[in-house]
Order: structure tokens, then C-alpha cells, then sequence
């Protein structure tokens, strides 16, 4: 059954200390001409956060760039302008490096993020960059509404976790202590088997149409945050059942949707698919008002503890079963979860 008291302390916010160590040669200054705008039409359930993270931007180049519009009254087919896009490149998807240029450097200027761009370049070396060097901008210069095709929903080139895992199976284990006593990651049951076994939960609250949708955006949300689809998976089921429709809880945060998120979007009946999908971002990627997994993730290093502070908002390191006025085995249940295992209520 679904944890219903999740979430009941607001989650911090991080900053983005993300800096290159070093810069190619600056021989002399270069003319750098202006950045390419580029636009894109709102759909359902779209906010400058949600838009952000799904185009590799960041939420204040894209305020910057519509200084006119009001991000909290945002209308299905309104068009906003993007900043930066292919702006400086070379066909559209490219950035010839120039003097002074780092990763930092050009995500500022092309109103991208240094994330995003390390990702669209894993065999570039941050700190070894040099003049006319070409790399890959994230999103490319696609502006057909979107920055680019989503990843496949069956594919798995760029789902984490997708590969690999145990077979699974087994009873119920009182994990319990640091995250150190907590099943290794290598150890957990695929998400082939993760998806067999979960999605007969989610059946029971959703719809066939409404479970393939929650399949589908769990993998692109995968593929889009760089979380472990399989926690994705196991804390949606963990928080609602799977049910979309299930309630917001409100204990001093409001938490609702698939994953309870921190303040963010419910299920909307007149877009299934849509609400679906941002259910899932706002979990994983976060909200305006507060962490999903990922940042939570890169908060603490470990996918347990940031479950402890998903669900609790702090965590004590010794004891993840400690609720800090949240659930205490809640932890232990999702280690329980990814593993496969089975057990009576689950």
C-alpha cells in the first residue's frame, strides 16, 4: 500500500556550484556575436521550471528572454521565446570553442546549463578544452516546439538503469542503519522485472492507457534527469499505488500526484498524458517550491538517503529508518522494493 504521510518538511533548495577549473588560452578577445532565439508553444501542464529542465536551459535565461510574460499564468499554446538555443554554432546542434571559452562560460551565454552540456559531450574533458574545438549543444537547434525528439519510450540507449540488475524475488528484509547496510545499487532486480512486478500494482489504480502512459514517463524522465528509472518506478508506487488520481496530502507542505511531489502538479482528467508526465518531472526533477530526486540525489551522494530526505525533508546519516517526523520504515521499503522483493500489503 501506498505511503499517504510523506512529505512534511519543505525541502532546500541547492545552488548551482558548478564551475570549470580551467580555460583555454586566451590569446586575443573575439567578437562573439549574438545568441539565436528560438520559440516554443506551451503545452498542459508547462512551467518555466518543468520547460527548463526538459530543454536544458535554466529558469532565469528563459525569464530573461520573456520579460513580458508571467510564468504563473501560462496558457496551452502560448509561444515564448527560448534563449540561446543554436545560437553561435555551427548547424544548428554545434559550439565551435573559442579563446577564453569553458563550459561554464558558454552555458551562461547561450542561457543553457553546465549539466546539460556536459551531457550532450561525455567524452569531452571539461578542463582540457581548445580553440576551435567543435561540441554538441543540448537540444540542438530543434524548435519545433520541444528542443529536440524525446527519448524513446522502449529504447533504452539513455535510460538509467535500464541494463543489468538481479533477477529478484524473495521476502521482505528489515534493512536498517546508515545507507552503507543498504543494498548495493549493482544488486537491485532489473527493471524489466521491476516493471512486471509493479505494474500489476499500478493496474489495479490506473487505466491500461494511464499505465502506459506512467511507463512511458518514467523512462523519459529517466533518460531526461539521469535518475535510476527503477527508483523512479519504486517511489511512485511507494507514494500512490501508482494511482494518478491519487489525493494531495498536506502536512504543513502539499504533496501531490504520482509521486507526491513538493507542491506540484495533480492529474488532469482533460490531459491524462500530460499531467502524467509532469507528475513524474515534478517528483524527479523538482518543482519551483522545492527537491525532486535528482537534486536530492546529488545533495547526498546515495539514492537511500535521498529517499530519507524525499520523504522527511532531513536525514540522519546513522539511522535511515529514523523518520524525522515522516514514515521510519520508508526507507527500508524502498530498498525492499528495488530489490524485488514480495511481501503482504506491499
Amino acid at each position: 500500500m501506498p505511503d499517504s504521510d510523506e512529505h512534511t518538511t519543505p525541502f532546500a533548495s541547492l545552488p548551482n556550484n558548478t564551475q570549470e577549473a580551467q580555460e583555454a588560452p586566451k590569446p586575443k578577445p573575439e567578437h562573439k556575436p549574438a545568441a539565436k532565439k528560438m520559440s516554443y508553444t506551451i503545452k498542459s501542464g508547462d512551467t518555466f521550471h518543468s520547460i527548463a529542465k526538459k530543454l536544458g536551459l535554466s529558469v532565469d535565461a528563459i525569464k530573461a528572454a520573456n520579460p513580458g510574460v508571467n510564468p504563473s499564468a501560462l496558457q496551452v499554446g502560448q509561444v515564448i521565446k527560448l534563449p540561446g538555443g543554436g545560437g553561435n554554432n555551427n548547424g544548428g546542434g554545434s559550439y565551435t570553442i573559442k579563446s577564453g571559452d569553458t563550459f561554464h562560460s558558454i552555458a551562461k551565454k547561450l542561457g543553457l546549463s553546465v549539466d546539460a552540456i556536459k551531457a550532450a559531450n561525455p567524452g569531452v574533458n571539461p578542463s582540457s578544452l581548445q580553440v576551435g574545438q567543435v561540441i554538441k549543444l543540448p537540444g540542438g537547434g530543434n524548435n519545433n516546439g520541444g528542443g529536440g525528439n524525446p527519448p524513446p519510450s522502449g529504447g533504452n540507449g539513455n535510460i538509467v538503469g535500464a541494463e543489468g540488475g538481479s533477477n529478484g524475488g524473495g521476502g521482505y528484509v528489515n534493512y536498517s542503519g546508515p545507507a552503507s547496510n543498504f543494498p548495493a545499487r549493482s544488486q537491485w532486480a532489473s527493471y524489466a522485472f521491476l516493471w512486471k512486478q509493479n505494474s500489476a500494482l499500478i493496474r489495479l489504480n490506473a487505466s491500461e492507457q494511464e499505465t502506459s502512459f506512467i511507463h512511458q514517463a518514467i523512462e523519459r524522465v529517466s533518460a531526461d534527469s539521469g535518475v535510476d528509472v527503477r527508483a523512479i518506478l519504486c517511489i511512485i508506487v511507494q507514494e500512490s499505488g501508482g494511482n494518478p488520481r491519487v489525493g494531495t496530502t498536506n502536512n504543513g507542505v502539499v504533496n501531490p500526484g504520482l509521486m507526491q511531489s513538493h507542491n506540484g502538479v495533480s492529474f488532469n482528467p482533460a490531459d491524462p498524458k500530460g499531467s502524467i508526465l509532469q507528475m513524474v518531472r515534478d517528483g524527479t526533477q523538482g518543482t519551483q517550491h522545492g527537491d525532486g530526486l535528482k537534486q536530492l540525489l546529488a545533495k547526498y551522494g546515495n539514492y537511500y538517503e535521498a529517499f530519507r530526505g524525499y520523504n522527511s525533508g532531513s536525514v540522519n546519516k546513522a539511522d535511515l529508518n529514523d523518520p524525522v517526523g515522516a514514515t521510519g520504515n520508508y526507507v527500508q521499503k524502498a530498498a525492499n522494493r528495488l530489490m524485488g522483493h514480495s511481501w503482504p500489503g506491499m
